[in-house]
Order: C-alpha cells, then sequence, then structure tokens
C-alpha cells in the first residue's frame, strides 16, 4: 500500500488506512556483524550501507514505514560507549539513511527509547531529559523523519518529557508506545505500575498524536491491550509493534517462536480490536510484515 507523504499519518488513517510498519533491527544489526557491546548508533555512520539494507529489506516486505537506527540514541545512552557528544550527529544520519530506504512514498519514524535514567530516583533532572530528547528529536527531524516515535517507555514522566521535546522543537507528528506485562490479575501494567488507561490519559494530554504499544508481548496479548487503549482514547489513533510471541529457550538462545502465518491469522482481531498502525518488534522480520500487510489487505 502506498501512501501519500502530502498527507500526515493521522490524515491517512482518517482516509480509512491501516498502515504497516517495521519489525524488530537489533536481530539484524548482529546478523550483519555488530557485535555485542558494540554501539548500534555508531553504524549510521560507520557502516551505513549494512543498516540501509535494512530499511530497504522492511520497504521491500510491504511496510509503509520504517523506523530509525536511533533507540538508545540518547546522549545518556551514548555516553556509555564514549560517544555523547555525537548524538546529534548520529541520530540525523539514522534519519538520512531511512529516508533513503523509504524514498518519496513511505513514512520514517524517527525512534527514541528510554534513557535508563528514573526521575524519581533523582538520577537525572526533568530539564536534563528534556534537552536530552530534545536533541535527539532535532536531530532525526533534519535526516528527514516524518514522525517522532517515543517507544519502549514505562514511565509517564519521562514519556511526557520526551513527547514535548519532539512537540515543542520540532513540527513531526509524534507517536508514543509504553511496554506492559500482564499481571497475576491477568491486567496489563509496565514495570513501573503504569496502565494502559493512565498511559493513554497522561501522554494524549502530554501532545502525543499516536499512542500504543509496543515490545513485551505477541499479537494474542496487544489483541486486550489495544481493546483496552481504546476504551480509554476512542478518537486516537493507535500503534502497535508486537513481539513474535513470547520468548522461549531453545539450544541455549533466546527465540521468539511465532510464524509469520501465525500473525497473519492475528491481525484482523487486532485491527477490530482498533489498532491503525501495525507492525514487529524482537523476533519479527520482514517475512512477519509481509504477511502482516498480507493480512490488512486482505480484511481490508
Amino acid at each position: 500500500m502506498k501512501v501519500d507523504l502530502l498527507t500526515k499519518i493521522r490524515n491517512a488513517i482518517k482516509n480509512g488506512q491501516v498502515l504497516v510498519s517495521d519489525g524488530a533491527w537489533g536481530t539484524f544489526l548482529h546478523a550483519k556483524g555488530l557485535k555485542p557491546g558494540e554501539c548500534p548508533e555508531l553504524w549510521n555512520v560507520e557502516h551505513a550501507d549494512k543498516v540501509l539494507d535494512i530499511a530497504r529489506d522492511y520497504i521491500a516486505a510491504g511496510a509503509d514505514m520504517i523506523e530509525t537506527n536511533s533507540f538508545g540514541g540518547s546522549r545518556f545512552k551514548l555516553e556509555h560507549y564514549g560517544l555523547a557528544e555525537r548524538a546529534y550527529e548520529l541520530n540525523k544520519a539514522a534519519a538520512a539513511i531511512s529516508r533513503r530506504a523509504a524514498g518519496s512514498d513511505h513514512f520514517v519514524l524517527g525512534s527514541i527509547g528510554p534513557t535508563g535514567k528514573i526521575l524519581m530516583m533523582g538520577d537525572v533532572t526533568k530539564a536534563e531529559l528534556y534537552n536530552a530528547f530534545k536533541e535527539q528529536a532535532e536531530a532525526l527531524a533534519e535526516g528527514g523523519a516524518d514522525a517522532i516515535v517515543v517507544e519502549t517507555m514505562t514511565a509517564i514522566d519521562e514519556a511526557v518529557q520526551a513527547i514535548k521535546a519532539a512537540k515543542e522543537n520540532t513540527n513531526l507528528e509524534v507517536i508514543c508506545t509504553f511496554t506492559f506485562d500482564q499481571t497475576v490479575d491477568g491486567d496489563y501494567k509496565t514495570m513501573m505500575g503504569v496502565s494502559p488507561e493512565e498511559m493513554a490519559t497522561a501522554i494524549i494530554e502530554a501532545g502525543a498524536d499516536i499512542i500504543g504499544s509496543n515490545c513485551g508481548n505477541g499479537m494474542k496479548r496487544m489483541v486486550d491491550i489495544v481493546r483496552t487503549i481504546r476504551r480509554a482514547a476512542p478518537d486516537t489513533p493507535i500503534l502497535v509493534h508486537a513481539n513474535a510471541g513470547a520468548p522461549i529457550i531453545r539450544d541455549g538462545a533466546t527465540v521468539f517462536p511465532e510464524t509469520p502465518e501465525e500473525m497473519f491469522q492475528l491481525v484482523p482481531a487486532l485491527m477490530d480490536a482498533g489498532a491503525n498502525i501495525i507492525g514487529g518488534c524482537c523476533g519479527t522480520g520482514p517475512e512477519h510484515i509481509m504477511a502482516i500487510q498480507r493480512a490488512v489487505n486482505t480484511k481490508l
């Protein structure tokens, strides 16, 4: 499905499109030679061709949008590699690579992940968080991103600073997704105790244009999470990046067992629950994205 970049993502959704996003990146970076302990974002300048290959594979699989290799691109994460002062450079390069792969008829989502700092513990101030997210968002915008996706969040206070930094310093739409775990009672909370309903209320108030969930759950559990978010936010577009099922240990390695065909079978239920953008997270690859696109086209 081609998308018109003269309209924003929300307008495409209002026009009845269900958009397909991309899948996991980390697994494929390692498959191309990224070593344990090596900075993934540094590859945006030292191995840009290999990063570009991943982005192009997702476009070829049918994704309407692709993310950027910048999930750990805040200066707080990069300082572990001695690269804090190169944050702007590495994020701009990440967006430029995905922009090159996306061309003029696919969206680029500038990825911003958690910093690893906890406000309530005094690890960092709100101003420090805001400025780090501002730097990252501005660089992604300059590199060619169409939207910012603040993802894998667990704490409202950190997510709010990221959303505000992106909204106040770029003209891009802002997506925000949280990662939930199922509790013993059968409902869902983040590791910081945030429910889907609390997430939806807080991040919409902060200015998020699109909300949702990524990682932590396969398609089946994401159906329940999306239903809960949709009840709390009946009019806000919802994005889901689901894992390929729950991880299992096989031959000493962590694997995600859900096949592309199994994801294909669950997409209609996810759409019925209220998802407007569907993609993958851990364990998913181009084959999963191809299956999701096929399911969306069949359902529509």
